[in-house]
This record gives structure tokens, sequence and C-alpha cells, in this order.
């Protein structure tokens, strides 16, 4: 089993920067694909970005060009830095790993207009 955490969202202005921060422990996330996805209220879960195991990225045509996500293997982390925010990028933001069909609990961003 895999226990996944993200942290580093928050209330932000418009136009700001957030970190997001998915630490796993119990297994590594250098074998398996991770991927951030969202969710407003009210609205369905939405893929953000993902990462491959060989770093190959993709992402959801809003955020590109703002978003990038990013592994640290030796931390056993992947980020999502977020960049020209916009109130629309509000959302609880959750990491799944792939290949174990884990989430975490998600973190709230808010983007005050």
């Amino acid at each position: 089993q895999v226990q996944l955490v993200e942290s580093g969202g928050g209330l932000v202005q418009a136009g700001g920067s957030l970190r997001l921060s998915c630490v796993a422990s119990g297994r590594s996330l250098s074998v398996t694909a991770v991927g951030w996805d969202r969710q407003a209220p009210g609205q369905q879960r939405e893929f953000v970005a993902g990462i491959s195991t060989s770093d190959l990225t993709n992402y959801a045509d809003f955020v590109k060009g703002r978003f990038t996500i990013s592994r640290d293997n030796a931390k056993n982390t992947v980020y999502l830095q977020m960049n020209s925010l916009r109130p629309e990028d509000t959302a609880v933001y959750y990491c799944k790993a792939y290949l174990f069909s884990s989430w975490g609990q998600g973190t709230q961003v808010t983007v005050s207009s």
C-alpha cells in the first residue's frame, strides 16, 4: 500500500503562484506514473497534469504554459508548480499514483480575483 499526502495549497491572488507537493510513503513513486487532478465545487474531477516514470509530462490544455509537474525520486515526491493562477483554478487538487490506484486526500487551492 502507498499513502499519498498533498500539501502546499492555500489562498492566493489571481496571477500568483503556488507549489503543491505529493509525498508518498510505503512505496516508491519512481515505479509509477503520477498525476494531478482537481475538483471544483459542483464539478466533476478533471485531469490536470501527469508525469511518467521516464519523466514524460502531459497537461490539460487549460494549464499548459502555466503549470509544471515534476518529480524528485530521492524525496519520493511529485510537485505541481502553478503559476499565473486564475480564479477558475480554484479547486481541491489530488495526486494519484496510477500503478497503485491510490489517491491522496487533496489540498485546497483558492484563487481570489
